[in-house]
């Protein structure tokens, strides 16, 4: 009998578990937005385009002037109602984005409709990392700065950390968003009925929609490395 080389017992070993992992990631339901390669499936706004790109160890790069890429791809036909959706992500010292969720492709501004979750370890703006922008906030705060109004978690360390991956989970379903950061709760909101009737949140509201990424300002730079969702429809 014939035994098997050593390399090849390990080149087996390797494709079995690919496969394995492979076989998990169906099972989630997961389906990726982002490719890795280029930005095909997605489409910037009119102002600083070129804030977006993808390096050579595929990871989307967001630096440069205030943008916002929209998700325009085929999957479910661009539009998002109950649903997952996770990303990996790093920021870079000074750095500030977000994920908008149930948001539409606009051409310039700030995204009017929509929530946006918040990505921020260590930029000016107190909101941090696991933030719902303005309706429920982690805050830190530097020396002289004040709390903001709002319903606020004050914490010595946003949950993120410059320089490092960190898990982005994001969960819509009917009224209720819910975000984690590494495994770790940081809103749990039920949108009340009409929405938040807060002041310069009037699109913010459940509805259905696509997904959005921020360019914020030129000294921003944040790397996403993976983006996909599971339809909870």
């Amino acid at each position: 009998m014939k035994t098997m080389n050593p390399f090849t017992k390990i080149s087996c070993l390797i494709a079995v578990l690919a496969l394995g992992l492979s076989a998990v990631a169906q099972e989630k339901g997961f389906v990726p937005l982002f490719n890795g390669k280029d930005l095909t499936g997605w489409s910037p706004s009119k102002e600083n385009p070129d804030s977006y790109s993808v390096n050579k160890d595929g990871e989307l790069v967001v630096k440069g002037g205030r943008s916002h890429l929209f998700y325009t791809g085929d999957v479910n036909g661009g539009k998002f109602k109950n649903f997952e959706l996770k990303l990996k992500i790093k920021t870079f010292p000074g750095a500030n984005s977000g994920v908008y969720i149930h948001t539409e492709m606009q051409g310039e501004g700030w995204p009017s409709k929509g929530y946006e979750c918040q990505v921020n370890s260590t930029h000016k703006d107190p909101k941090k990392t696991g933030s719902l922008y303005g309706i429920k906030n982690i805050i830190v705060l530097k020396e002289g700065q004040k709390e903001p109004k709002g319903d606020n978690d004050v914490r010595k360390k946003a949950p993120s950390t410059d320089g490092e991956w960190f898990e982005y989970h994001i969960t819509v379903k009917g009224k209720k968003i819910t975000i984690k950061v590494n495994g770790e709760t940081t809103v749990e909101y039920t949108e009340p009925k009409g929405g938040p009737n807060a002041k310069n949140f009037s699109g913010r509201i459940l509805s259905e929609g696509t997904f959005g990424l921020q360019a914020h300002d030129p000294d921003s730079e944040i790397h996403y490395q993976s983006i996909e969702v599971k339809l909870l429809d």
